[in-house]
């Protein structure tokens, strides 16, 4: 739910979200219906909403000026095996470590082909034979090799670069953020750790394994920026409005949602780093698919 642009109260009660901008009726809504919550600068927001928010399992982004989220609170998760879940993704052994990326990288890179093949271009094939190239622990870098093809072929004159501030940066930057929101969410609710990844290993980012989780799902994000008319930008309302609904969109050929993908993934990762399973399983983007009735999956 975007809310960057409400100037008010944000409150709780009876299980409901209030937005009271003093001079309106309130605005009800079930904290059941929410998955993501966006707030701008303006916005005060209460315990009782809190309360309400983490009840629920909803993340909270906080957005700067532009809508951009620069910071998120997320529900402590409250699963029974936190802490045999830590130990474990801490001695993760290299050769599951490796193998475990191959599975997200191969995925990947069949998502990214299969956005190609869906605007019609040749490159589509290209990227899908690169899939079987993707060996454990990519040692080989096919992620990046494919990537620069990828780019290349979305989008005229165009270089992917995180803090870059034109359109098509900033319009993917800010759907990967709200699928960011959804992985972190996932991750602790799967009482693993998110400094602790499998692939990224930065030493000041909190999220490492969200990034390496949430490779498969960007190309979900990248199929409706490259959808966008010329000039669109983040400062439109009705591309906002895309971005959270892409990051929303049915994932899996049974219609599941991306956040309940997600969620899925977080669980399958943290059997596999106890040793419970031998291969993570990992689900490709593969087109616009039917939702199912969420069930309160949103």
């Amino acid at each position: 739910m975007d809310a960057t642009s409400f100037q008010g109260v944000v409150g709780g009660a009876r299980g409901k979200i209030f937005f009271d901008s003093g001079d309106e009726q309130r605005q009800l809504v079930p904290a059941e219906e929410i998955a993501l919550l966006f707030l701008g600068k303006k916005t005060q927001l209460t315990t009782a909403a809190l309360y309400y928010l983490t009840k629920h399992d909803i993340a909270v982004l906080a957005c700067d000026w532009r809508g951009v989220p620069f910071a998120g609170m997320y529900p402590w998760g409250d699963h029974g095996r936190v802490a045999a879940r830590h130990i474990a993704q801490a001695e993760l052994s290299l050769p599951r470590r490796k193998n475990a990326w191959m599975q997200l990288v191969r995925a990947k890179i069949r998502g990214q082909g299969l956005v190609l093949a869906e605007r019609d271009d040749l490159g589509g094939a290209h990227l899908l034979a690169m899939v079987k190239r993707v060996r454990s622990g990519d040692p080989d870098n096919i992620e990046a090799r494919a990537a620069r093809f990828y780019w290349s072929r979305l989008f005229d004159d165009f270089r992917r670069d995180q803090v870059s501030e034109d359109a098509v940066n900033v319009m993917l930057n800010y759907g990967y953020m709200v699928l960011r929101g959804y992985g972190v969410r996932a991750c602790l609710a799967a009482g693993l750790s998110p400094p602790i990844g499998i692939h990224h290993h930065g030493r000041a980012n909190y999220f490492n394994l969200v990034d390496d989780l949430i490779e498969p799902f960007r190309p979900a994000i990248d199929h409706v920026v490259a959808g966008f008319p010329s000039g669109a930008n983040i400062d439109d309302a009705e591309v906002k409005t895309a971005l959270v609904a892409a990051a929303s969109q049915p994932f899996s050929p049974e219609g599941h949602r991306i956040s309940k993908v997600f969620d899925d993934l977080a669980q399958q990762v943290g059997r596999y780093m106890e040793g419970e399973i031998d291969k993570v399983q990992v689900l490709a983007w593969s087109g616009p698919q039917q939702a199912v009735d969420s069930g309160g999956e949103e």
